[in-house]
Order: C-alpha cells, then sequence, then structure tokens
C-alpha cells in the first residue's frame, strides 16, 4: 500500500488549507484531531471529515485543485513558507490526488494517536502540527507522537523522541523508538514504555 499520493494531499490541506488561514486569522498553527477528522483550533472553524472539507462557505471533497476547494469552503489557501521551512512541496493550483480508503487508514492513525497521547498524559493537550504533519505532545523534555508516514517509515507509526539520544535497543532510530502503528494493539502503552525506557537508559 503506497499512502504517499495521500498522505502529500492531506499533508497540504493540513498546511493551505486549514492552519494557513487560521495563521491569517490569529496567528495560531496549530491543529486538533476531532470526530472523524482535523479541524482548527481557532477561527475560522475548518475541518477535514472523511474525505469532505467544511468551512463557513460549504463543503467540498477531496477533488480538484487546493484553490478551488479553499474557495467553495470560503478561505484562501495559504502557506506557510513564512512560519516554518520545512513546507509540503505543493501549491495551491495543484490538484489534490487522494484514495479514500487511505484517507481513513491515515485519519484513523491520527485519532487513535490523540487517544493514546490523552490516556498517556492526562494533563497535556495533543497537538497536531502542520509542518511535520503529526500528532504529538512534549512531556519531560521526551517528545511523543503519532505520525501517518514519512520518507523513512512509509505507513502510520507511534514514537517516542528524548531531547537527548538513550543507549538501548529500545531506541530504534536516529531520533528515538518508533512502532508502525498496524503492530500496537495499545499505542498508550508504547509511550509508557519509552517514558520508562527514556528515565532508565543513558545518554547515548
Amino acid at each position: 500500500m503506497d499512502l504517499t499520493q495521500t498522505r502529500t494531499s492531506l499533508h497540504a490541506v493540513a498546511e493551505l488549507l486549514l492552519a494557513g488561514p487560521q495563521y491569517d486569522a490569529c496567528g495560531d498553527i496549530r491543529l486538533r484531531v476531532v470526530p472523524g477528522g482535523i479541524a482548527t483550533v481557532a477561527e475560522p472553524d475548518l475541518r477535514l471529515v472523511g474525505s469532505e472539507l467544511r468551512g463557513p462557505s460549504g463543503r467540498h471533497p477531496l477533488t480538484g485543485t487546493y484553490a478551488a476547494a479553499a474557495a467553495a469552503i470560503g478561505v484562501a489557501p495559504r502557506s506557510l513558507s513564512d512560519v516554518y521551512s520545512d513546507t509540503v512541496d505543493v501549491v495551491a493550483g495543484d490538484a489534490m490526488v487522494t484514495d479514500d480508503d487511505h484517507v481513513a487508514l491515515l485519519l484513523d492513525a491520527f485519532a487513535r494517536g490523540d487517544a493514546a497521547l490523552r490516556a498517556f498524559a492526562a494533563s497535556e493537550e495533543p497537538v497536531l502540527w502542520p509542518e511535520h504533519f503529526d500528532i504529538a505532545i512534549s512531556w519531560e523534555e521526551v517528545n511523543y507522537g503519532v505520525s501517518p508516514g514519512d520518507t523513512v517509515i512509509p505507513e502510520p507509526y507511534a514514537y517516542v523522541g528524548p531531547w537527548t539520544r538513550r543507549q538501548g535497543n529500545f531506541w530504534n532510530h536516529s531520533f528515538g523508538a518508533a512502532r508502525a502503528m498496524a503492530e500496537l494493539d495499545d499505542v498508550a502503552a508504547f509511550f509508557t514504555e519509552g517514558a520508562e525506557r527514556a528515565a532508565a537508559d543513558l545518554p547515548a
């Protein structure tokens, strides 16, 4: 299953059609998980629910260009290249290319990640960051989160990333530890194990 096209399109939706317009309105790029999808945290209320975009002017499926979808939901597409450097390689005139099954799989990974982060650290508010397109928290100098995949790991995965690298077999990537979501029955338990290992293992 190659999720690249759908993942790139959803990343662009998050950046150009959700976080970008929100940043223009209130200076905030944070996004959040909502039932069935993802959304802004402030005005305007913009959402991706399943394979449908929703905004103040209406709804639009994940088809056509980003510019056309933005117009349909009542916003202007907005790059965040002036906010961070690692922007998605998509422009407003490009067409969205998605597969409904892949959309459902990726949004489910975010939903599982959000629930697991809340179960693991109830005092922390998970944030879906448009830059890296992952949902995460930072707690006691360790990052915990779920990514929909990237060039290194091409499928959704959960990760634990200490700010200072640790020694030990648990840490299987340069950034810390990662496990494919398909292999995890209990994502919160993985985060808990990561916290224990981060506390016990020596710095690399």
